[in-house]
């Protein structure tokens, strides 16, 4: 039957108070809030808590009339008219509130960040107060319940369900936090990209987390053209707690450290290792050693539990990560450099002390933004022609929404409103919220006009302090406020991406799994994925020509002039150098011709094109490689 498909049943994963105000998108930027009101997010994840603060109704009105769903959150949920649909799959049966409720978080963290309310004095405990907000907070919300914990991850047959109902709904973009853990897939055997396809082809855009497996290179799972691929970056507010020795030396770490010693120096002693300690600090009637009252400097990382159940006052970890690691107890993380001078003051000191203060937030880290290390990299491994991840966007430390009977880990049983999290999983949400916005200014917009937006007005990102350039980043960081007015879209249909499944051999059965519908590729047809309309350029071969067809969205009049910024071994040209535009929705073609000196062995090149017209910057990277063992970055 034609739009059929069976797919034998595997499993997918579920993979703010500062990011928005980080990359520019402060709380009084151009807005329309009625008009946000009628857009409507579809999130798949784990659910949502409809009691959230972030998700109240009041001041909302009643869903806009383009809403066809309804709400099926199943036992103790109500919908509102801020999240305006629910709906559950239970494909496996699992007892799990048998609704729409979120009992993970995960959901109603991702949700918050698109498209929560304004919410004054967020904070884990204390920890990075401020107004927690999502991208649109008058948008409103639907939620499809596919994912039901580690256990037991996404049924691939109800993620697909999911996806279905989420475009005859009604929604007008789709934010999808999930996706596969170890590989790539092939488009049509991704439920992922085979539901993405089917919101592109109603006019609704997906954003997927690119994946959490970084920073090796091929790991980006998020590969389908049609799909917007999201990877983590982090932002310039860093969490520091502060360790006070005994002497009065101060050592500044990291972590989110809630706890609050007031004053109190406690005894401090070493532990070096799982379960060796200095020579005389046992008790002689006891085989375990007391931790009681201690605080315990440790040269492996440790969460502390075992730390909290034997009382420990506290714990000071070696770690360089500089990761804000949350902790059962009163916790710093020290580089190896401070934590020599610890184990220093300890063996030098006949009664160690310490305090361990309670985290403050540093907002101004120069260095931000920079690709976390375990965000997915490129390139795709399925069409090397198709630079992923497509841009990034805040996903380290990211404070939002939490569910108050859900504890903020499996281990801190504690009840919070807000919690933090990090994952490739919260940088998707910005770029959906972010995509929402475009949509208000622009509702006639392609899905891929939006991400063209999005992805032109990018603001670069530094290669040097990420090593893996485009391919941990993309076209760059995104820039809602530059993307309502980008100038020049680079824009696709779907019989574009019809004609490059054809060109890397897609069979009619292949491509009907992912389409719906008969599409025969024609034998004649010689077109190459490289020749895709796509806002980025990408090859693996040396010497390249690729075709571009770019749409006038700014002003009827206007020019715009090539410029091409490239290291010496790489030779670009473009033809024409000038396009010249009399009316919007005008489109204009040219051709860039790449021919590079790179060596043999694996090298990254990468150069840019931008299309300047006195007010708009169409940026769009170039990006050049030969795989081998190792990897060269040339920029």
């Amino acid at each position: 039957m034609e739009g059929i498909t069976v797919f034998p049943s595997k499993k997918l994963k579920p993979q703010t108070t500062r990011s928005w105000d980080f990359m520019g998108f402060k709380e009084d930027v151009k807005r329309s809030p009625q008009v946000e009101s009628d857009v409507i997010i579809g999130v798949i994840d784990t659910g949502i808590w409809p009691e959230s603060e972030s998700f109240s109704d009041q001041g909302f009105s009643p869903p806009p009339k383009k809403w066809k769903g309804t709400c099926k959150g199943g036992q103790n949920f109500t919908c509102n008219n801020k999240i305006i649909g629910a709906r559950f799959y239970t494909h496996t049966k699992i007892k799990d509130h048998n609704s729409a409720r979120d009992t993970i978080g995960h959901g109603t963290h991702v949700a918050s960040i698109a498209a929560g309310n304004h919410v004054n004095r967020a904070s884990f405990f204390g920890v990075a107060q401020g107004n927690a907000r999502g991208a649109v907070p008058s948008a409103r919300i639907a939620v499809y319940k596919t994912c039901w914990g580690e256990s037991f991850g996404c049924e691939e047959s109800d993620v697909l369900a999911a996806f279905d109902d989420a475009i005859s709904d009604g929604v007008d973009i789709i934010s999808a936090s999930i996706g596969w853990v170890d590989t790539a897939l092939e488009y049509h055997k991704d439920v992922t990209a085979i539901g993405a396809f089917h919101a592109m082809q109603k006019g609704v855009l997906t954003s997927q987390c690119a994946g959490n497996v970084g920073p090796g290179l091929s790991t980006v799972t998020s590969i389908a053209p049609w799909t917007l691929s999201v990877a983590a970056s982090n932002i310039d507010r860093n969490f520091i707690v502060k360790v006070v020795l005994g002497d009065n030396t101060t050592l500044v770490g990291t972590g989110v450290n809630s706890f609050d010693m007031q004053g109190q120096k406690n005894p401090l002693i070493e532990r070096s290792s799982g379960s060796a300690f200095p020579h005389g600090l046992y008790d002689n009637s006891s085989s375990r050693f007391p931790l009681e009252g201690k605080i315990i400097f440790e040269t492996y990382f440790s969460i502390g539990e075992q730390e909290l159940s034997e009382k420990a006052a506290g714990m000071i970890v070696v770690d360089d990560t500089k990761t804000s690691t949350k902790f059962l107890l009163p916790a710093s993380l020290l580089g190896s450099k401070d934590g020599e001078r610890v184990r220093a003051y300890i063996r030098n000191t006949e009664n160690p002390v310490a305090e361990i203060l309670k985290t403050e937030t540093i907002i101004g880290d120069v260095n931000a933004p920079m690709v976390a290390a375990f965000s997915s990299r490129g390139p795709n491994s399925i069409s090397k022609d198709i630079l992923k991840p497509d841009i990034t966007a805040p996903g380290v430390d990211i404070l939002a929404a939490w569910p108050d009977e859900v504890p903020p880990t499996e281990l801190i049983k504690r009840s919070v409103k807000y919690n933090f999290r990090s994952g490739t999983s919260m940088s998707c949400p910005h770029v959906s919220g972010a995509a929402a916005y475009v949509k208000t200014f622009h509702p006639d917009w392609s899905p891929s006009a939006i991400k063209s937006a999005l992805m032109t007005t990018a603001f670069p990102m530094n290669a040097t302090l990420n090593p893996d350039a485009e391919f941990a980043y993309g076209a760059g960081h995104i820039d809602p406020v530059k993307a309502i007015n980008p100038g020049l879209v680079y824009d696709a249909m779907e019989g574009d991406y019809l004609n490059m499944l054809c060109s890397i051999g897609y069979t009619t059965k292949q491509v009907q799994t992912l389409s719906g519908h008969n599409h025969s590729c024609s034998k004649e047809f010689r077109g190459s994925p490289k020749d895709l309309n796509y806002p980025t350029m990408s090859s693996d071969v040396a010497n390249v020509n690729f075709t571009r067809i770019v749409t006038n969205v700014g002003v009827p009049n206007s020019t715009y002039k090539a410029t091409i910024r490239s290291p010496p071994n790489m030779r670009i040209s473009v033809k024409p150098k000038v396009l010249s535009f009399t009316s919007l929705n005008e489109k204009k073609s040219f051709i860039m011709t790449v021919s590079t000196s790179a060596p043999k062995e694996n090298s990254i090149i990468s150069a840019s094109l931008v299309w300047n017209d006195g007010v708009h910057n169409v940026r769009s990277p170039i990006v050049m490689y030969l795989q081998s063992n190792s990897t060269k970055l040339i920029s």
